[in-house]
């Protein structure tokens, strides 16, 4: 068997299928090299007991700890049976708790004084941390077989905890690994000798056997340095040979030029802009001038006056004689851009029209919605040059759609856009257009070096003049009710002062397949209170107008609402002839109604730290504060609770997106969660590892420099082909 082939052998050959099919369908992953990649999330030492106290509530643990006390209850009139089993580390407690048929074999074996490692998801029942119907291994087995089976899979002192799920306990993985470790010997060494000898780097067998087996504290040190070297410098390579890629494209310069169209907008705005949008605009500029693509991204804060920065680049690349197109992830978003674009305008954005000015160009809109005579006239002004700027949704990238010249593409919020989708616009110009990715969420600068590696990086974190502070809380619905009938009031009190709200929930509401499973999960509900289905806007809003805001104006919006339908009710409440608009997540990024100044988000532990920041960004956009209040059932002592306190305790969204990435596991930052294939990054963490990135990407850069086709490097080049996939190097070429 050759040397790559080894770690490409699928896991059912060595496992069994049924082991093999649960890492396929619950730890995604299929071959003897995922396997060797799945690292320990940490370690624990033989006879140190878990801290007990600082467990996670909600997730899926692996403790070692040890029996204080077992004991059987009857209930149901003496017919049900429980065994609760108390566990302590000697300065925390945990209940175990097993039902029915379960309670048999746990009651013979768990006795006071027995020593196990035990798995299960941590729930609250009487105040109290437990593990209903946990899984365990004993570590001090009476048994001569299990104890000889415990000791042999836990040969060393250091225990492998593993990252595991409710179907495959660690202990199961760790006896996995052991059937794949033989392979580690064939790992392919991505670093060049040269790199790896000047930094003292452990051979990759060596850390690969160290990190799942070690011996001592040390080898997990050095097994953990290189191999998180590994993943920055791969992904670092990548993403240089993309960037490098990048230089070697034609583009036409795109200038602007004096008295243009350009000119007239800045003449004719009612502010200056800010500093930063003044420096920003410097930097696009300088780049649209150059003969080469720009791919540069330009992050800011909600409301921070990003629209405006990407306008200018627009209208500047139309007095140079080129197109500009904006795409927006949504119809609502597109329709609001456009509107607020053509106001900006004015009479500017009606060049050839009767009344506009002599210096202006059409501004068209292009969404899948349009009827046909308004469709086939948009498409003739994009085709014949008439339109100098197009803004629409992916109903841009279909094939019909033909561009006189485009020098410009504007991607807003680019992680809800495929990379198909960007190459498609971009295959759309005579040459490759400029590309201007646009995002509100905050990313750290270790994030945007990794994400958006091949991205030159802006940052507006200025907040135009005229913007009004947020002041946000979080709302205990469930332990304190009176709260959130307090909400409602400050919500008529606002509209009452002549405001608008807006009131967010998760779930539509109206859907036959969301009913079938709104029902299961109503019954579920009956049985634990924890697991009802999320509050949906339907059901709020209809709640909303026959109780607490009777007599208000109460409407709806959401994405299965026809497109006209949609527009109607945002004009109406941008408008101000609503009062209360109960929306989903469709009015997350974009929606500006300087009139609107409250926003109640009900189930917000169902959103995101960023997804949060966004929407609370919809408010305080005018001269009167904001208001942001986080309606939540969960419990106090929960990760959910922490992260929405996090939420309103700060409108820092730099400082949010760090709490963010903390919170979650950091596959979710390179794989699914932006670019739909599964992450390589298992043992780096981007906000802890800057300086292991930002080296790794001067070694990187350096290396593509010498060497662009790494003909000199066919182990790099081999590890790159099996990492980086397909999709994924797709993904990583954003321009």
């Amino acid at each position: 068997m050759d040397r790559v082939s080894s770690f490409d052998e699928p896991l059912k050959k060595l496992l069994g299928g049924a082991t093999a099919k649960v890492m396929a369908e619950h730890l995604d992953l299929h071959t003897v090299g995922d396997l060797l990649h799945h690292y320990p999330r940490r370690y624990e030492e033989r006879g140190k007991l878990t801290a007990l106290a600082d467990l996670p509530l909600d997730e899926h643990v692996t403790v070692v700890a040890q029996v204080a006390d077992a004991r059987i209850l009857m209930f149901n009139n003496g017919r049900g049976k429980r065994l609760e089993v108390t566990l302590t580390d000697g300065s925390g407690r945990l209940q175990l708790v097993f039902f029915g048929h379960g309670v048999h074999k746990p009651h013979k074996e768990l006795l006071p004084g027995r020593q196990a490692m035990f798995a299960g998801k941590v729930s609250v029942f009487n105040r109290k941390m437990q593990l209903a119907h946990p899984t365990y291994q004993l570590l001090d087995a009476s048994d001569a077989d299990e104890a000889t089976e415990a000791v042999d899979a836990f040969a060393g002192r250091l225990l492998p905890i593993y990252p595991a799920c409710k179907q495959l306990d660690s202990w199961r993985i760790a006896k996995a690994v052991d059937a794949v470790l033989p392979s580690a010997r064939d790992a392919v060494d991505p670093l060049p000798a040269a790199l790896r000898e000047g930094r003292g780097f452990t051979p990759l067998p060596e850390a690969l056997l160290k990190v799942h087996r070690p011996q001592t504290k040390a080898d997990i040190e050095d097994a953990k340095a290189r191999l998180k070297w590994d993943e920055a410098f791969v992904l670092q390579v990548a993403l240089a040979r993309r960037r490098y890629a990048d230089t070697q494209l034609p583009a036409a310069a795109r200038r602007p030029v004096a008295d243009g169209l350009l000119d007239a907008f800045d003449a004719k705005l009612p502010f200056t802009l800010t500093e930063g949008q003044e420096k920003v605009s410097k930097e696009i500029f300088d780049d649209l001038a150059t003969e080469h693509p720009m791919h540069r991204l330009l992050q800011g804060e909600v409301g921070s006056g990003k629209t405006m920065v990407a306008l200018r680049a627009m209208l500047a690349v139309v007095d140079a004689g080129g197109q500009a197109a904006m795409l927006a992830p949504t119809e609502v978003l597109a329709q609001q851009h456009h509107r607020s674009i053509t106001e900006m305008m004015g009479e500017l954005a009606e060049g050839g029209m009767l009344g506009g000015s002599d210096r202006g160009t059409k501004v068209v809109l292009l969404t899948g919605s349009m009827g046909t005579a308004a469709r086939r006239q948009a498409l003739l002004d994009l085709v014949t040059g008439e339109a100098g700027i197009v803004i629409g949704t992916h109903a841009l990238i279909e094939d019909k759609v033909q561009f006189h010249d485009l020098g410009l593409v504007v991607v807003d919020e680019q992680h809800r856009f495929g990379v198909e989708q960007r190459d498609a616009l971009r295959s759309k110009g005579k040459q490759p257009p400029h590309l201007l990715v646009m995002t509100a969420t905050p990313i750290p600068r270790t994030v945007a070096m990794t994400v958006f590696g091949d991205l030159e990086t802006s940052v507006l974190d200025q907040l135009p003049a005229g913007r009004s502070p947020i002041a946000s809380h979080v709302v205990p619905a469930k332990d304190k009710p009176h709260f959130l009938a307090r909400a409602w009031e400050r919500v008529r009190e606002e509209v009452e002062n002549g405001h608008q709200a807006y009131v967010v929930c998760p779930r539509i509401g109206d859907d036959a397949e969301e009913e079938k499973k709104g029902k299961a999960k109503k019954k579920a509900a009956e049985e634990d209170p924890d697991k009802r289905p999320p509050l949906a806007v339907l059901e709020i809003a209809d709640e909303l107008r026959t109780g607490a805001l009777a007599g208000l104006t109460v409407e709806v919006l959401h994405g299965r609402m026809h497109p006209d339908e949609k527009d109607d009710v945002m004009r109406r409440f941008a408008a101000g002839d609503v009062d209360v608009l109960v929306a989903t997540t469709v009015i997350e990024v974009g929606v500006n109604v300087p009139n609107a100044t409250a926003m109640v988000i009900m189930d917000a532990d169902r959103f995101g730290v960023s997804q949060l920041h966004q929407l609370r960004g919809r408010v305080g956009r005018g001269s009167a504060p904001g208001l942001c209040l986080l309606v939540s059932e969960a419990h106090e002592a929960s990760p959910a609770r922490a992260r929405l306190s996090a939420v309103a305790a700060t409108l820092d969204g730099f400082e949010l997106s760090r709490i963010d990435l903390e919170q979650r596991r950091e596959g979710d930052v390179l794989g699914q969660a932006q670019s739909g294939v599964r992450s390589s990054l298992r043992m780096l963490t981007v906000i802890d590892d800057e300086e292991v990135i930002a080296a790794a990407r001067e070694e990187a850069v350096a290396i593509v420099a010498a060497d662009p086709e790494l003909e000199h490097l066919p182990e790099l080049r081999t590890v790159l082909a099996a990492l980086l996939d397909k999709d994924r190097e797709e993904y990583l070429d954003k321009g």
